[in-house]
């Protein structure tokens, strides 16, 4: 099996011929993006929060601050829901109704848990710093023990996931 399996919460409903669901596409979207969006709830409270993160294999590893209250609640175990989007590029049609954008992304929904192993963490922030830029980890200094216990590492299984992508030019009516 080579993709993921659609659930009620990931299936595509609109748009469904978009969706996409294959480990090859969300790993390509999950690799060369930098920035995803992580959403969650706090006594009924919202929020989305820009972050960087890495990928490896199956798991996507979010880090920051110690005193992060997005980290702090999502190590509590509330549910995450984690998206990047990559903004390929502008759909001008001959009606403002049609125009659009060409894209890819992903949704991640689950429960992400604390990495407090210390060979995983110091692994996920090499997966950071490689991410950011492919070979820069052998070139930094690596983290001090304080920098370690100043920093939360979290992950998340990749388990319910879909991707939706658009390309392709305007669809205008005739009479446009």
């Amino acid at each position: 099996m080579n993709q993921f399996q659609p659930t009620e919460r990931t299936q595509v409903k609109r748009l469904p011929k978009r969706g996409r669901y294959d480990y090859e596409t969300v790993y390509q979207i999950l690799d060369t993006g930098f920035v995803c969006h992580v959403g969650f709830s706090v006594d009924g409270q919202p929020f989305v929060i820009p972050t960087n993160y890495g990928r490896s294999g199956d798991t996507l590893y979010l880090h920051g601050s110690a005193a992060s209250r997005m980290l702090k609640t999502l190590s509590a175990g509330v549910p995450v829901c984690v998206t990047v989007t990559h903004v390929d590029g502008l759909v001008l049609a001959r009606s403002a109704f049609h125009h659009s954008v060409n894209y890819r992304s992903v949704v991640i929904l689950g429960t992400a848990r604390l990495v407090d192993d210390p060979a995983e963490k110091l692994e996920a922030l090499r997966l950071f710093t490689e991410h950011v830029m492919k070979g820069r980890w052998d070139d930094v200094r690596q983290p001090t023990e304080q920098e370690l216990k100043a920093t939360t590492v979290l992950a998340l299984p990749l388990e319910e996931v879909s991707a939706k992508v658009r390309t392709g030019g305007p669809v205008d009516h005739e009479a446009d």
